[in-house]
């Protein structure tokens, strides 16, 4: 178990480390800004083509985008994933891996959506990266098998993140906020996956993939004259036929009468994930659009935003705290979130308004509002030589409406806001009487301080499952039955997997796992010897991530190439746990504690208390189903859940073949072997 624990104290700190990005830009003096103004011209079928030529390095980019209207999909919710799957994997002309093989011969990137298609590459090859991306984007062979496959994909990715907090809360923040019927408030399911066919999806893709609304910037090495020949070759009325999306339309939901608390129980969640959520109708030609912006940014809008000050720096609640403000031509949101602690939920959602209100009522600081203009301003100066950029701005002024030199005055009208124009956009954008708190956390942690702070606040709290469906208050303490102690819990669980006496006979274990993280595989080697020492290993292509070896006299911790060596009591701590199976060890102690029964995965478990951890044991079954322990140090400290499941026999002893982490996302590990009483030696330990 205490593998487990290591690996996601590790994986904690590089996930914080790779998410944090502090550096403020210095504010020189304002730049004149020049942005290349596209050539364009319109085919017989409607698609629009920009043009910007740049000579200055032999490289070209395509974009082709759909600007077609939002739309919910209903029962089929899913369709548009499996369009954006399986355009691009090959076409009528040319087999998916000829189509790859060209594509790494050029050394270009393509890239291939339900909503549009992009290319990049060298320009001496541009005509043939045109051709490429024409032939993928309008010519898409879609096959019975590799619909099969793709959906198969898509409902793995589904059940993966079933149990992941951040996971459910993003699905229950948009029903709630949208509603299920509208296009940003449906979720793909396992059960709408399965209602959609192959014919869907070409039915899908005759509908939507069509020239009406399409665009095609072109930026780079190229000449006009011969981008227009040939994007009239390769997309004219001939070959695209003329064809309009369908355009329906949506009424808009509305924000709530009162601020309440949505709370959703996810009984293994070790933090809670919080958002403070209002509707926002932003738009980037609107005059208080620059405004609202830099409020943002003041509110949450990065490590020097006061959420982040407040909840990480002044508290040390959280790695983070962020907001963010839509602005579409379309209804979208802005919100404020962060992950905490359970025992601090209620605590920070108090710290989250007191920032909203605070922003609403007092005029922002010249400094505040310097560095937050100073940050928009760098931004916007690194990224306008990026030809993603430009094509972005140049599509941007003809889908949002906006004015021709919304560009070049851009730095102009950052540098115009003040700090009235900011606490007049806090006003209009960021409510704080009219708020959608929506808390996804573990309930029998989370909700007496919670109720505390709604009675207070006068803030009535409503409660959801994990796909935003109205629910009963969940049950938080269940009465142990009589008789059930401790030991007994522990015994039955040792029962359960093989009895004390085949529990003592193992004098090693020795267990390889898989597990994935982002995509990437992770192999891990764990070995345990009954003397209290351990080795684990977890390496990616064979380079080792992390490292923890306990040994005799010693142990220490290898990751990211620093090593601490493990002393004193904490090595104490480490030889206790550092043995095939820690039961044994709890069977003859007297100071843990039965503290309750909670819910594990939809099953009651005796909660067993081991000083600052808690062991789950199903209440049936009696295998223990979960474990929580510490992991960092100092204000990083962060409850870490893993969770067990699968047992199998080997040689008369049950031992979990499928380990699942929550590291705030969900880390699972499948074991691949085990040996006991073999392949393991006292030098492993060394």
């Amino acid at each position: 178990m205490k593998k487990y624990l290591y690996i996601a104290a590790s994986l904690l700190v590089t996930i914080t480390m790779q998410a944090q990005d502090r550096k403020m830009p210095k504010q020189g003096p304002a730049p004149s800004i020049n942005i290349n103004k596209p050539e364009t011209f319109t085919l017989e079928n409607g698609l629009k083509v920009m043009v910007v030529e740049n000579h200055k390095l032999p490289r070209v980019s395509f974009n082709l985008t759909l600007d077609n209207a939002p739309f919910a999909e209903g029962s089929k919710k899913g369709v548009t994933d499996l369009v954006s799957a399986m355009i691009g994997n090959a076409t009528e002309k040319i087999s998916k891996d000829k189509f790859n093989e060209e594509i790494d011969f050029l050394g270009a990137n393509f890239n291939f959506n339900e909503s549009g298609a992009s290319a990049s590459g060298l320009s001496r090859y541009s005509a043939r990266i045109l051709e490429l991306l024409a032939d993928g984007a309008l010519n898409p062979l879609f096959t019975q098998a590799d619909f099969d496959a793709e959906r198969a994909k898509i409902i793995e990715g589904l059940k993966s993140d079933e149990k992941s907090a951040s996971a459910i809360a993003g699905r229950v923040q948009n029903v709630l906020t949208f509603g299920k019927e509208h296009y940003n408030g449906e979720f793909t399911s396992e059960e709408t996956l399965k209602n959609v066919t192959l014919q869907d999806v070409i039915n899908h893709y005759n509908t939507y993939f069509v020239p009406g609304n399409a665009y095609l910037v072109v930026i780079g090495d190229v000449k006009t004259k011969d981008v227009k020949k040939k994007v009239e070759e390769l997309f004219g009325a001939d070959v695209w036929k003329k064809a309009t999306a369908p355009n329906l339309t949506y009424n808009d939901p509305k924000d709530l009468q009162y601020s309440q608390i949505n709370f959703v129980d996810v009984p293994n969640a070790v933090q809670s994930e919080i958002s403070l959520i209002n509707l926002s109708k932003l738009k980037m030609n609107d005059k208080d659009y620059f405004a609202a912006i830099l409020a943002n940014q003041i509110l949450g809008g990065g490590g020097e935003g006061r959420l982040f000050l407040n909840l990480r720096e002044k508290h040390g609640w959280t790695y983070g705290s962020y907001s963010n403000l839509g602005a579409s031509k379309y209804i979208s949101k802005f919100s404020s979130t962060a992950s905490v602690r359970n025992t601090v939920t209620d605590s920070a959602v108090v710290e989250i308004f007191n920032e909203l209100k605070k922003i609403r009522t007092d005029l922002v600081s010249a400094e505040d509002l310097k560095n937050a203009k100073a940050k928009y301003i760098g931004n916007f100066v690194m990224q306008i030589e990026k030809p993603a950029t430009i094509a972005r701005y140049a599509l941007n002024i003809k889908t949002l409406g906006l004015p021709e030199d919304f560009y070049e005055n851009y730095v102009r009208n950052i540098n115009a806001v003040t700090p009235e124009d900011i606490r007049n956009a806090a006003n209009k954008y960021f409510l704080a009487n009219n708020t959608r708190v929506v808390i996804v956390g573990k309930a029998a942690d989370v909700l007496p301080g919670l109720e505390a702070m709604s009675a207070k606040e006068k803030m009535p709290i409503f409660y959801f499952d994990k796909y935003g469906n109205k629910v009963e208050k969940p049950v938080v303490k269940k009465e142990i039955p009589a008789g059930v102690t401790a030991q007994s819990v522990i015994k039955k669980h040792v029962d359960a997997i093989g009895g004390e006496k085949a529990l003592k006979a193992v004098k090693t274990l020795f267990v390889i796992s898989k597990g994935t993280i982002q995509g990437q595989t992770l192999d891990m080697v764990s070995k345990t010897s009954n003397k209290g020492m351990s080795s684990t290993d977890v390496t990616m292509k064979g380079m080792s991530l992390m490292k923890q070896i306990i040994g005799d006299k010693t142990g220490y911790q290898t990751s990211q190439g620093q090593k601490k060596n493990i002393e004193g009591a904490e090595l104490v701590k480490e030889k206790k746990e550092a043995v095939p199976f820690i039961e044994l060890a709890l069977l003859a102690d007297k100071t843990i504690v039965l503290s309750g029964i909670e819910a594990v995965n939809g099953q009651d478990a005796y909660v067993i208390q081991v000083n600052t951890s808690k062991y789950f044991y199903d209440v049936k079954t009696g295998l223990r189903v979960a474990a929580e322990n510490e992991a960092g140090e100092g204000d990083q400290k962060r409850k870490v859940m893993t969770t067990y499941a699968d047992y199998v026999d080997v040689k008369g002893v049950k031992v979990p073949y499928k380990t699942t982490l929550d590291v705030g996302m969900p880390l699972e590990f499948i074991t691949q072997d085990v040996k006991i009483n073999e392949g393991v030696t006292d030098k492993d330990f060394e």
